[in-house]
């Protein structure tokens, strides 16, 4: 029985698919299977699978004659896994060779903890660097983080590392939705376990134009604002509209006008309130969280607003 098994769903990735999987058969650590599901594709995916799976028996083939979308797609490759931890790596992203061994390692010296993730490289389609993603390491500012900004903001989700008995007990993924199943399942595990980031770059992602056309259409929003509904009404018991547009947007690049900062404050702070209430965080983290919102209310002021919080606490502190 391997300890790991990690799940690629795969869907038309004829190009860096091959890539994708050695990066995975290349890992220091040894102990795990590699799921891959074939979604219906229509290139050479399958192909190219079923000839890696020819010579590497850690690899288990699970072919979809029809095309079932991402949620059906992950929970085939979850249904088919054994292992005691389940991660996943997207099919034209790679996993540096330390990424699985440190993962499984940082688990098993933390049996509190039951999901962790890590930083990436954001890289362009010839793997030129872009930027790198680095989530929040405590647990306290991931739960935080997974109401404002983009809901992909406290973890690089292909990345995280879970218990699989904890995915089975929060029911696994969500087989009707196309887009955003990995978004949603981290919804449900929400209030279930202490949550973590390695503050190490053990993963590559790739961001290309082809894929973020292919992931911006009508569908994949209504997927995406399902799962702000889901995750705001799993701690609040409602999800109020303008409450959603709001927290969506505290994050780099938007500006909010003075009363649209004071409500989102409000918002931000009843969210807080509800998480040590609801014993999702501990009491003990409420200034880090308050200090966190401040922050990030400050990142979606006007300018002069910022050079004058910065000029403050230059001369006064705080």
């Amino acid at each position: 029985m391997p300890l790991v098994s990690v799940l690629m769903p795969v869907y038309n990735s004829e190009l860096y698919l091959a890539e994708a999987i050695e990066s995975i058969l290349s890992q220091t650590f040894a102990d795990f299977e590699l799921v891959i599901v074939d979604d219906g594709s229509k290139d050479n995916s399958a192909e190219i699978i079923r000839s890696y799976a020819a010579r590497d028996d850690r690899i288990r083939f699970v072919q979809l004659l029809v095309n079932a979308g991402e949620g059906g797609a992950r929970s085939a490759c979850l249904a088919a896994a054994k292992g005691e931890f389940v991660t996943g790596i997207d099919s034209d992203d790679i996993s540096l060779p330390d990424r699985l061994r440190k993962q499984v390692s940082f688990l098993q010296s933390n049996p509190q903890i039951d999901a962790v993730g890590v930083y990436s490289h954001v890289v362009s389609e010839d793997l030129r660097q872009q930027y790198d993603r680095e989530p929040p390491e405590r647990h306290a500012e991931i739960v935080l983080n997974c109401f404002i900004g983009l809901l992909s903001g406290p973890f690089v989700h292909a990345s995280l590392m879970t218990r699989r008995r904890l995915l089975l007990e929060a029911g696994g993924y969500d087989e009707s939705l196309r887009y955003g199943s990995d978004v949603d399942l981290v919804t449900r595990l929400l209030g279930r376990t202490i949550f973590a980031n390695i503050a190490e770059h053990l993963y590559v992602y790739r961001r290309y134009p082809a894929q973020l056309t292919a992931h911006v259409n009508p569908i994949s929003e209504k997927s995406i604002l399902l799962a702000r509904q889901r995750r705001l009404e799993r701690i609040w018991g409602e999800a109020p509209m303008d409450a959603l547009e709001r927290l969506a947007r505290v994050r780099a690049g938007s500006k909010l006008n003075w009363r649209e900062r004071r409500a989102a404050k409000r918002d931000i702070k009843r969210l807080i309130d509800s998480f040590i209430a609801a014993r999702w965080v501990d009491a003990s983290e409420r200034p880090l969280l308050i200090a966190v919102m401040n922050r990030r209310l400050e990142q979606v002021s006007p300018r002069l607003w910022q050079m004058f919080c910065h000029w403050r606490r230059h001369n006064f502190g705080g």
